[in-house]
């Protein structure tokens, strides 16, 4: 007979969970919405930040959560330069130039973390990290909570900046069609940059949330990566609502297969239904397009 309080505990952090995989997806989505570019280095990103998360509470003695505005812009700084080094030239030459340009770069930025940081396991230690949170039947890790919160007003505001800004109309102008975008004045070389720069900070403040719930290495990118692109397929591409809805979809679905197989099995029941959703409805279960 199934536990009650399991039960609703475990549906509570599948939910709460979903809105960091959210996070972690949206730059993903967007890239993908904006500019067609896999972008195979998305979970370097996300490493990164909670490297940059890890440097700002051991080094400055900051909470890595007051400073993610500023881990944020950061990693936007750094990858915006790469889009115009790597990307950029290769514009109009097809997907899958970028995209192995994109692969390269991953095995870049890792083999970068292993000099930097070797393969020793790392989590962002802060009081908040492990402590739990009881409200009636349901028990859930506090950051979980903390996590969705900061998600939610970070999906929300991407939303308006999307819909709502003179950037959201020329980026969604580029999406739908760039060289009409251009011909009517859009500068979209700098629309693309500025979207990389979006996507790798939205990954970065992601990577910040999963570092303090979960512990990384260098080598976790690849799978927050796959991860994201389960969240991408079931929530449809560029849609920033359907990122939403998707990531606590899988959330719920990877917390509930945990609670019934293993905890070992979390990323496994991710990655299936990334396959079967690929399979049943490739253009996710809400509609595509940047909104």
């Amino acid at each position: 007979m199934l536990d009650v309080s399991m039960v609703s505990s475990s549906i509570a952090s599948g939910v709460l969970l979903g809105g960091m995989l959210a996070l972690t997806a949206l730059g993903l989505s967007i890239s993908l919405g904006v500019m067609k570019l896999v972008n195979l280095a998305h979970g370097e990103f996300l490493v990164g930040g909670a490297y940059l998360g890890l440097f700002m509470l051991s080094w400055l003695g900051l909470d890595p959560l007051l400073g993610l505005p500023l881990i944020g812009v950061a990693m936007a700084l750094i990858s915006m330069p790469l889009q115009r080094l790597l990307i950029a030239p290769l514009a109009g030459k097809g997907m899958e130039a970028p995209m192995m340009t994109m692969f390269g770069a991953s095995i870049i930025l890792q083999n970068l973390y292993l000099l930097g940081f070797h393969a020793d396991t790392r989590t962002i230690d802060t009081p908040y990290a492990a402590r739990p949170l009881t409200v009636g039947p349901v028990t859930v890790p506090e950051i979980y909570l903390i996590g969705f919160a900061v998600s939610v007003v970070v999906v929300l505001g991407v939303h308006i900046l999307v819909s709502k800004t003179g950037f959201g109309r020329a980026l969604r102008a580029s999406a739908a069609d760039p060289t009409a975008a251009a011909v009517l004045g859009v500068d979209v070389r700098r629309v693309h940059a500025l979207t990389f720069g979006l996507g790798a900070a939205c990954a970065a403040m992601g990577g910040v949330l999963i570092g303090t719930a979960f512990s990384f290495t260098p080598s976790t990118g690849a799978t927050y990566l796959l991860i994201s692109f389960a969240v991408v397929v079931l929530g449809g591409i560029g849609n920033i609502h359907g990122t939403l809805l998707a990531g606590v979809a899988l959330g719920v679905i990877q917390s509930l297969g945990a609670m019934w197989l293993g905890d070992g099995y979390r990323d496994l029941i991710g990655l299936l239904v990334f396959l079967l959703a690929l399979a049943l409805r490739p253009t996710g279960m809400v509609s595509q397009g940047v909104r």
